[in-house]
């Protein structure tokens, strides 16, 4: 798998070489700026961006700004998004667009490469790799929205796992509770949150943004 990674602390950018080509990632580009990261995605068209929020010369969202320029040029390209602060405003650009391929985690997480390698693969497949901290936030900010307060805590703990990408098969794991309970909780989300019934795969991407877009 290919990939273009955009990191501006030299220490950092090489463990994350390192790590990825430990796990058969071919790194295309390491590069420290937006400017070459820009470049880089155009240039080199990878199968997957991992992209800190805050690069040089701005030093504020330019990693971000430059993935999503990229995206809208190459709708569907996957971007993994890393950052140190959970940022709602950047969860929310994300998933603007409604479609799937897309993640945010903490820096923090980098630290399990388990974990983090996990993330890189399911943004890259066109799935959803949302950090828990960010969901939690989410969730617990918008509690009292009218929304949230029609699921079952049952279906909230759904709701937290899907939004972090997680598949049916693996929530019914972590929940102990059978795949087809899973699938019946997760229609109930939807319909609770207005989501018609679709082949659209990304309503699970929908559901996460129909919490942003409230309050």
């Amino acid at each position: 798998m290919r990939v273009v990674l955009a990191e501006d602390l030299f220490l950092l950018r090489d463990g994350l070489v390192r790590m990825l080509e430990a796990f058969d990632f071919e790194i295309l580009a390491a590069v420290e700026s937006g400017p070459e990261l820009t470049e880089a995605l155009a240039e080199l068209e990878p199968d997957v961006a991992v992209v800190d929020v805050r690069l040089p010369p701005s030093h504020t969202d330019e990693g971000l700004q430059c993935a999503l320029a990229a995206r809208r040029a190459r709708p569907g390209l996957p971007v993994l998004v890393l950052s140190q602060h959970v940022e709602q405003l950047y969860a929310r650009e994300l998933l603007a667009d409604g479609n799937g391929g897309v993640g945010y985690l903490l820096k923090d997480r980098v630290l399990d490469a388990e974990q983090f390698i996990d993330a890189v693969r399911r943004v890259a497949a066109g799935g959803t790799a949302m950090d828990p901290q960010v969901i939690s936030q989410l969730l617990s900010r918008r509690a009292q929205d009218k929304p949230i307060a029609g699921l079952t805590p049952r279906e909230l703990e759904v709701m937290e796992l899907m939004a972090q990408g997680r598949s049916n098969a693996a929530i019914a794991g972590q929940l102990v509770v059978t795949e087809r309970a899973v699938a019946k909780h997760t229609s109930n989300i939807f319909a609770k949150l207005g989501l018609p019934v679709s082949d659209d795969d990304n309503r699970r991407v929908l559901a996460v943004l129909a919490y942003l877009d409230r309050g």
